[in-house]
């Protein structure tokens, strides 16, 4: 009969593949579940109020197009549905795929059943293939799979997000209106059940039974799998435990299968007394907390306690007797085991011959180890026992008492244990390696042993007092070609006829009185050791290996060993040495892995990679957090030496006097750093986390104090960067890393996902920390609550300087790069301030805080925008204004008739839209300044720490750049370009310049900044066509002509302020966009630039 799982066996691989995937399945749903959006919970009472009415959970399908024309009726509420969409399809759509498949696993495993009973696979029905050991296996399993998952998906994802997630998924995607989509059944199948996975929450009635019957799957195959679950040792696990009184361990696995699939029929949990007394007879007589599939960790005190006949069962193994009973033999196990395998660790007892000898014993020794270790750990585990149930309580302090439970000495007998099996495992590999090759040379020697007796015998070799006999002579001869002629691949008649040579040499030397002869005896010794050590060495056989792979499965433990992970950390601490034993333990709890892959590698699946990542990722992302213990000791001693550094040792100077040298070397600060190999991402991680700490706290600012704490906090955040760059430069050659590379590539990295992270609150798409090329699953950057309108420390670091520098409250001295304040005329602050953050946060914070202030730009530009639309274009009475301004000043090459009058009505009547606009451009124009500050503390600093490359950026910049440079990123407003508003445009612009006589005002109950105001304008300007600016040069020079020609024909002497404001915002055009004077000079005369320059 063709194998099962033969390639050409439709049926076995049918199956095969279905149980493959249930496997990836879990993998995929458990990978997911920690990418949930926390939004999706509605915890918070902020993201209650902002997307209570866009998330809806299954409520939504009894009335779809109320919520949609609650939606349609706010527009504000569908910007927000359309934002949410945006951030949130993606990862949505990998969640419904996964839930998907889930439903489309259990729909192909009924399509499988009701193949089988239709006869399509030939020769193959329900029955046959559980009369297979691997069918029995796989249809076992892929029933277990799917409640697995079932549970998994409940336990990891709360049925009410589940329900918001797939109704989103509905609403933003096309499968609502695709007609081969099974969104309904998917829907039906996932909707909440009302379990809760948090600690004292109610258990619902008929869970799970009610949630695992919603899919229908056939009775017949569930009770034959049950009964296959119930009756047989499926997986042969027995026969590598031997003792009865390892059976439930043996077992284990399977009784976790039966655990799930029982579910399928409550009936037997309910009311079957006999069958369940059966089960837990065979599988729960002395374990009631076990393993449902990597590491989910089951209570049956709690599971059953609703099913009548499951309860009664299991009393039995739950009577106090019984605890006590097994916690007692595993407490006195424990003792017995910790010296037994202490004295087997010992250097140089482990011998090949020892091994050869004792492998029944050690294999023993093992199984022990791993049995209590297993006991112990599961009925001992937090998590295993709810703390609300005061049965369940009782129950684990008697088994805690009774068992003298101390997790130290548990976990230094699982660590011993892995060493142990580690190194048994090496040797006896490289044994089987060696097997053919010893077992021949042994051959080899024995065969020339007795060649030589022979030739000894003959007369022929001179031996003392050896006399010839012929007899004797051909015996050996003969015994000789005997081993010679033993074949090493037919093992077991090698093995019989070996014992027979052996007695056959000791009859030898007895019936032809040959002890007299030392060397014929020695001869004669010597082969039958080799004949022995061919015994041995035949028996070295790739079951032992299995046996032990079976026996040290600590796939139980996946879960629970992070109990441990203070104990290990300890351990490290106090013994660094230790971190060679956790390494065994490390790669004994890598076997897990082989429970969810086997099938996967077997049905050739290219799922493999993706499944094996993941747990594989889980487990080294563990030992990451352990081993995180070894730069976290590290930076214990760097803090010291950073306080040293900061505090106590003066910085050498690059020359230095002899008789000085004593002084600066200051012997007794110092001390000597014990160098150990370190591990290069654990110190990027302790490194990540405390700069961040360090950013975060020390850049925290009060807004109401009288004085600003922006540079004392500055300069004692710049103390602590140096304290830490220098400590890291001090260390580095201590534990052979690079140092400055390390320390440049995690400071840019947290500057720049902080940044990243604040600019996302300009940003309709968010970019999510799984989207995010600065943010790392093995050195993540931590993120910290907000204390205030700010999400991190540069948003908080960018605000308050622009509250400093408000335009409102201070005054800019272009010519002096500083701001005074309006009211004291006092100093507050310069471009110190940019040198004082290059020192604190390097290049990379100058840059974010770049970034930031364009995006704070965009946002102003587009509140401008917006502002326009409500205050003008759809103000009817304002439009008409503009209109008849429009007809006033036309031609704009001409004069304006009676302009001072004219000019003040226009202003007059517009007097209530240039509040808004006025504080827009300022804030335009104030951040301008900043970026343009930033930009020459960055040019400073680039020239002088790099010269060769800044002059080959700048030779280079010269040679590609555009002549005409934009103040800010372009951004383009498709709303404002097109022909029906270009009017209003100019009429604004001309507005804006007929006001400049207030903006120059300097009284204190109307400040204005000129500086801020001159380049916001001329940011706004850059927004739109070259036109625009164009047509709003002609208005300002248009103005100018106008009054002074009415100045000229009144013959008034002074030019008016209004004038020289405005002729001054031509001076500062010119020169802040550096084009040629007659640009300026094409509306204005030359002459009035030069009267204009007399008056200045």
């Amino acid at each position: 009969m063709v194998d099962f799982l033969a390639e050409n066996n439709l049926c076995g691989q049918a199956v095969l593949r279905i149980v493959s995937r249930g496997n990836a399945i879990i993998a995929e749903l458990l990978r997911l579940s920690e990418f949930i959006p926390a939004v999706f919970r509605l915890k918070d009472k902020s993201d209650q109020q902002k997307y209570g009415d866009i998330i809806c959970d299954f409520s939504y399908f009894k009335g779809p197009e109320y919520y949609d024309s609650k939606l349609e009726a706010k527009p504000d509420l569908q910007d927000l549905d359309d934002e949410f969409r945006e951030n949130n399809l993606e990862i949505l759509s990998r969640f419904y795929l996964a839930f998907e498949s889930v439903h489309k696993y259990i729909v192909d495993l009924i399509r499988y059943l009701d193949d089988l009973y239709e006869g399509v696979y030939i020769q193959q029905t329900l029955e046959t293939v559980l009369l297979n050991e691997d069918g029995k296996q796989l249809l076992c399993e892929a029933l277990y799979l799917y409640g697995v998952m079932l549970l998994v998906i409940d336990q990891k994802m709360e049925g009410e997000v589940r329900e918001r997630m797939l109704v989103s998924y509905y609403r933003y995607s096309a499968a609502r209106s695709s007609a081969d989509s099974n969104l309904d059944d998917i829907c039906k199948l996932l909707r909440s059940t009302g379990y809760s996975s948090q600690s004292g929450a109610k258990r619902p009635a008929n869970y799970p039974e009610s949630y695992f019957q919603r899919v229908p799957i056939s009775s017949t195959f569930i009770s034959m799998v049950i009964g296959r679950l119930r009756s047989d040792d499926i997986y042969n696990q027995v026969s590598a435990y031997p003792l009865p009184e390892h059976r439930s361990t043996a077992l284990a696995n399977q009784a976790a299968m039966l655990y799930v699939c029982l579910y399928f029929i409550p009936s037997i949990l309910q009311t079957q007394q006999a069958k369940m007394r059966e089960i837990v007879d065979k599988y729960f007589p002395d374990n009631w907390v076990i393993s449902v599939y990597m590491g989910i960790t089951v209570n049956l005190v709690e599971a059953w306690e609703p099913y009548k006949a499951a309860k009664i069962a299991l009393n039995y193994t739950l009577d106090s007797a019984n605890i006590r009973e097994q916690a007692s033999r595993y407490s006195v196990s424990m003792e017995g085991l910790r010296p037994q395998i202490q004295q087997l660790l010992k250097e140089g007892f482990l011998r090949e011959e020892i091994i050869l000898d004792n492998v029944p014993k050690l294999l023993n020794c093992l199984r022990d180890c791993n049995v209590s270790i297993r006991w112990l750990m599961l009925h001992t585990a937090d998590s295993a026992y709810d703390p609300n149930n005061k049965r369940l309580r009782q129950i684990k302090d008697q088994v805690i008492n009774d068992s003298k439970y101390n997790p130290k000495i548990l976990f230094q007998v699982l660590l011993d244990t892995a060493q142990f099996e580690f190194t048994l495992k090496e040797m006896f590999k490289k044994m089987l390696s060696e097997k053919q090759l010893k077992w021949e040379s042994y051959r080899a020697e024995g065969s020339e042993r007795m060649t030589e007796l022979a030739e000894v015998f003959s007369g022929v070799k001179p031996l003392t007092r050896v006399e010839k006999n012929e007899n004797l002579q051909a015996w050996f001869r003969e015994i000789s070609k005997q081993i010679e002629s033993l074949n090493y691949e037919d093992s077991t008649a090698a093995g019989r006829k070996t014992v027979q040579l052996i007695q056959a040499l000791v009859e030898v030397q007895e019936f032809h009185q040959l002890e007299s002869n030392l060397q014929v005896c020695q001869f004669l010794a010597d082969t039958r050791k080799f004949l022995h050590q061919m015994i041995r060495t035949i028996n070295i056989k790739e079951e032992v290996l299995i046996t032990m792979q079976i026996v040290g499965d600590l796939s139980y433990a996946w879960q629970i060993i992070d109990s441990f992970t203070s104990i290990m950390q300890e351990s490290i601490r106090v013994n660094p040495s230790m971190v060679t034993k956790l390494r065994a333990t490390f790669l004994k709890l890598a076997s897990a892995l082989d429970l969810p892959l086997l099938r996967i590698n077997q049905a050739n699946s290219p799922d493999l990679l993706s499944v094996s990542q993941f747990y594989s990722g889980e487990l080294v992302t563990y030992v990451r957090k352990v081993l995180q213990i070894i730069p976290e000791s590290m930076f214990t001693s760097l803090a010291k030496i950073i306080k040293l550094q900061i505090h106590a040792i003066m910085e050498v100077p690059t020359r230095l006097d002899k008789d000085k040298l004593k002084d600066y070397a200051q012997l007794g600060a110092r001390y000597e750093v014990d160098p150990k190999q370190l591990l290069e991402d654990g110190i990027r991680k302790e490194l990540v986390r405390r700069v961040a700490y360090a950013l975060h706290k020390g850049l925290i600012f009060n807004p109401k104090a009288k004085t600003s704490e922006l540079m004392p906090k500055l300069k004692e955040m710049a103390a602590t960067m140096d304290g830490f760059y220098r400590a890291f430069e001090y260390i580095q050659d201590y534990v052979s890393i690079y140092g400055l590379k390390i320390w440049q590539e995690e400071v840019s990295r947290i500057i720049n996902y902080n940044v990243e992270q604040e600019c996302n609150s300009f940003l309709r798409t968010k970019i999510q920390d799984w989207q995010s090329v600065y943010q790392s699953t093995h050195i993540p950057i931590p993120k910290f609550p907000a204390v205030d309108e700010s999400a991190t420390f540069i948003g908080r670091l960018c605000r308050e300087i622009l509250r400093i520098t408000d335009p409102k409250a201070t005054c800019y001295m272009d010519q002096l790069n500083t701001w005074y304040d309006l009211k004291t005329h006092q100093e507050v602050t310069n471009n110190r301030l940019f040198s004082e953050i290059q020192d604190t946060l390097g290049t990379f914070g100058l840059n974010g805080l770049d970034r930031l202030l364009c995006f704070m730009m965009v946002k102003e530009l587009q509140n401008f925008l917006s502002v326009f639309q409500k205050t003008i274009l759809r103000d009817k009475a304002m439009v008409d204004v503009f209109k008849a301004m429009l007809s006033a000043v036309n031609p704009v090459k001409g004069i304006v008739a009676n302009a001072s009058k004219g000019y003040a009505n226009a202003v007059a009547k517009t007097q209530r839209i240039w509040g808004p606009y006025l504080e827009s451009i300022m804030k335009v124009g104030q951040m301008q300044i900043l970026r343009q500050q930033i930009a020459n503390e960055l040019n400073y600093s680039c020239k002088f720490d790099s010269k060769h490359l800044a002059a080959a950026l700048e030779n280079l910049n010269k040679s590609v750049a555009p002549s005409e440079r934009m103040l800010v990123h372009a951004y383009y407003y498709d709303r404002m370009i097109h022909s029906g508003e270009n009017k209003y445009l100019i009429h604004c612009q001309f507005c804006r310049f007929s006001y400049l006589q207030r903006m120059t005002c300097r009284k204190a109950t109307d400040p204005v900044d000129w500086s801020p105001l001159v380049l916001g304008l001329l940011t706004l300007l850059k927004q739109f066509h070259s036109r625009y600016t164009e047509q709003f040069l002609a208005l300002i020079g248009q103005f100018i002509r106008s009054v002074m020609e009415q100045c000229t024909s009144q013959k008034i002497p002074d030019m008016p302020s209004d004038v020289v404001g405005a002729l001054m915002f031509l001076e500062d055009y010119v020169r802040y966009t550096k084009l040629p004077r007659k640009v300026a000079e094409a509306h204005v005369p030359s002459f009035i630039f030069d009267e204009f320059r007399t008056v200045l």
